[in-house]
């Protein structure tokens, strides 16, 4: 969901140094020059306001973690919670995921997480849906051979959207469930996201799938 616009929320992301300006220089380049050690990276893609990320980022010290948001007035929010936490091993890019094999290079990513994405109702709009087969072949591009995806989301009609991806796109379904917080298996160690926590409170069963690239 879009925040209402916030005066200056650009030039704030433009001079914070918890901000990449310039990513398409960074491929291949960011365990080096942004991170600086040869820790693993994940990757969560549309990250709103960060909690899940940071979250993250403060459970694994020795994981670096990258948050992509294309919103500005979402992301300054993120700077905002990072500037008080000030957590060395994450980084944040505003950015259309669309370019996201502009940014990170062949094998240089270990996981990507996508929560709660924008469900892009419309039939014509299917290709934008950030589990769609069209995004796979660009996660299959920058994932390490053994990397995998996980995603979550209430929105039932989107998860049977990216569930049947899945095959197509030539993918494995590694864990799946239709009740998250009543698995487990699976939730077991699960970290929530704002919408996560709220959507469940009113009582929405949480979706999410674990997949990876099949063999050759």
């Amino acid at each position: 969901m879009r925040l209402r616009n916030i005066a200056g929320s650009r030039e704030v992301i433009a001079e914070s140094k918890y901000t990449v300006k310039d990513p398409e220089q960074k491929k291949g380049l960011w365990k080096k020059e942004i991170f600086g050690n040869d820790n693993e990276i994940h990757i969560e893609i549309g990250m709103g306001k960060g909690r899940f990320i940071m979250d993250m980022a403060a459970l694994h010290p020795n994981i670096n973690y990258v948050g992509i948001e294309k919103y500005s007035s979402v992301l300054l929010r993120a700077i905002q919670k990072q500037e008080e936490l000030q957590l060395p091993n994450v980084i944040f890019i505003r950015m259309d995921a669309e370019d996201i094999t502009e940014v990170f290079d062949e094998s240089e990513v270990g996981r990507i997480y996508l929560n709660f994405s924008d469900p892009w109702p419309k039939d014509r709009h299917a290709k934008r849906r950030l589990p769609s087969r069209e995004f796979l072949k660009r996660y299959d591009k920058i994932l390490k051979a053994d990397g995998v995806v996980e995603f979550k989301t209430d929105n039932e009609g989107l998860f049977t959207f990216a569930r049947d991806e899945v095959e197509p796109a030539g993918w494995n379904i590694d864990a799946i469930t239709y009740d998250l917080h009543n698995d487990e298996v699976m939730n077991e160690g699960n970290v929530m996201t704002e919408y996560e926590e709220k959507f469940s409170s009113l009582g929405n069963p949480i979706f999410k799938y674990v997949i990876s690239r099949k063999g050759d």
